[in-house]
């Protein structure tokens, strides 16, 4: 069986669509194409055949232009199965199904949600749009072959459209992250890695640790410059470490010197029922969570015991729960310990890969 994925949005080394699904699939299939767009070239890597149609100039560009492009050069390879995982994508999933292909929605975000908050829409159009985006999204999606869904509330919201629906959940692969035990040489420090959107609690992070003595190692991209401008002028910054883009070796590293990772994001309707794939590298570093108060989260950090939940729009709460905890080494130990167990035993990409190559079986039944 061939299999394509498709897209025009993600880089080429994108966690979930290259080093987690692609590379799974290539271990049980012979023939695995990416396409994508980022203008870095053609060249095949972990048995995964990665085809490059440029970068596009602009948004408007890349709306119009490349997928058409991606159209075409998925009709020359001629899959079997094309894997989509951008909303973008999906007016060109009814086309390749006319070939006689199987196809698939890879729903990463619950997209018509995520509008509702995007400041750079104007306010009053954002329901507008968003019932647009998901009328669309339904349409196409009932009339293809599957949906591999990033979270089970995604999951859930396509199953009423689509039975042959799955969460393919975005768990991290554990023998890319390292679990440290060695606490004596750690700092007295929290940690955050991912994009730094204000709407991920950067400010409320920022002064929960002012002045006190507590250091924040920060790995990521901040979302615009304003953004960036506005916390390096914030009177805690002193006591950041701006790690910038981090590889894993790089991630790694800063997870070895910090006591607790931070995961307060904003209560916004897609933010509540996502499952960050920060918390669980967190949890399987051996790092106990410091997370927001979602009933979906406490539950999973509650039940396992590998961290606690905040109010995280109460910057003195947080900043009260972490000075009581970060010196406390026998309950930091032991809650990392718990976050590490419930990742090799159920929150790892090993048990997702295995309902990726099912759910692959019964699309080409």
């Amino acid at each position: 069986m061939k299999i394509c994925h498709i897209s025009t949005v993600h880089s080429r080394y994108d966690v979930r669509i290259f080093f987690k699904e692609c590379v799974s699939l290539a271990k049980n299939y012979k023939e695995v194409h990416l396409i994508i767009a980022d203008g870095l070239g053609d060249e095949t890597k972990n048995n995964v055949i990665i085809h490059d149609l440029g970068k596009p100039k602009t948004r408007k560009d890349r709306f119009l232009k490349f997928s058409k492009l991606a159209l075409s050069k998925a009709k020359e390879i001629q899959a079997d199965v094309y894997h989509l995982h951008d909303p973008e994508l999906l007016r060109i999933a009814l086309k390749l199904q006319k070939f006689g292909a199987k196809i698939i929605y890879d729903s990463h975000e619950d997209l018509p949600r995520q509008i509702l908050n995007k400041t750079y829409i104007p306010k009053y159009l954002r329901k507008l749009i968003s019932r647009i985006i998901e009328n669309y999204e339904n349409k196409i999606s009932k009339k293809i072959n599957g949906i591999a869904a990033a979270t089970p509330h995604i999951r859930d919201r396509f199953l009423k459209i689509n039975k042959n629906t799955v969460d393919i959940n975005n768990f991290p692969i554990i023998e890319d992250i390292k679990f440290n035990s060695d606490w004596e040489n750690r700092e007295l420090a929290i940690g955050y890695i991912g994009g730094i959107f204000k709407t991920r609690g950067i400010f409320e992070t920022l002064d929960a640790i002012n002045n006190t003595d507590i250091k924040l190692h920060l790995a990521g991209n901040f979302s615009h410059s304003q953004l960036e401008t506005e916390c390096k002028s914030h009177p805690a910054w002193k006591q950041v470490e701006f790690h910038g883009y981090l590889d894993r070796n790089g991630v790694n590293e800063l997870l070895k010197k910090v006591r607790l990772g931070m995961v307060i994001l904003e209560a916004t309707p897609s933010y509540i029922v996502s499952l960050p794939i920060k918390m669980f590298e967190y949890m399987a570093a051996g790092l106990p969570v410091v997370a927001s108060n979602f009933p979906l989260w406490k539950s999973i950090i509650d039940e396992n015991k590998c961290g606690i939940c905040v109010d995280q729009t109460n910057h003195e709460e947080i900043r009260n729960k972490l000075l009581a905890l970060i010196s406390n080494d026998d309950k930091l130990i032991e809650m990392g310990k718990n976050g590490r167990k419930a990742v090799e035993t159920e929150f790892n990409w090993q048990s997702q890969e295995e309902k990726l190559i099912e759910f692959y079986k019964n699309i080409v039944k």
